[in-house]
């Protein structure tokens, strides 16, 4: 999934610019953690608004370290965004397949 060379997006440094960038969102996460988990809205949804990446963590008891997931999560999928294919080198006809042809002719 890479995006064309003009449609590059910027990726900034900082994690509190990056969160300017993205609309968040919490809720239960659910799952193993008891009553802790079922209580709090620990579960982080963030959404780049510019290219619509979401990227969603329920994995531990804290939103913090959850919201920490989320930001990593979200630069790895922007940089596969960034990431340009390199053109394919043609493979060359082996000889013996050029020989097999001219004789089938």
């Amino acid at each position: 999934m890479t995006m064309p060379d003009s449609a590059l997006v910027p990726i900034p440094e900082s994690d509190r610019e990056l969160l300017l960038e993205c609309r968040i969102e919490t809720f239960s996460a659910g799952g193993p953690g008891g009553q802790h988990q079922n209580r709090t809205e620990s579960g982080v949804r963030l959404v780049h608004i510019p290219t619509g990446v979401r990227v969603t963590v329920r994995e531990e008891r804290s939103q913090l370290r959850n919201r920490g997931t989320a930001l990593r999560r979200l630069r790895e999928r922007l940089q596969i965004l960034n990431k340009r294919e390199t053109p394919r080198t043609p493979t060359r006809v082996p000889t013996r397949e050029k020989e097999k042809r001219l004789d089938d002719k």
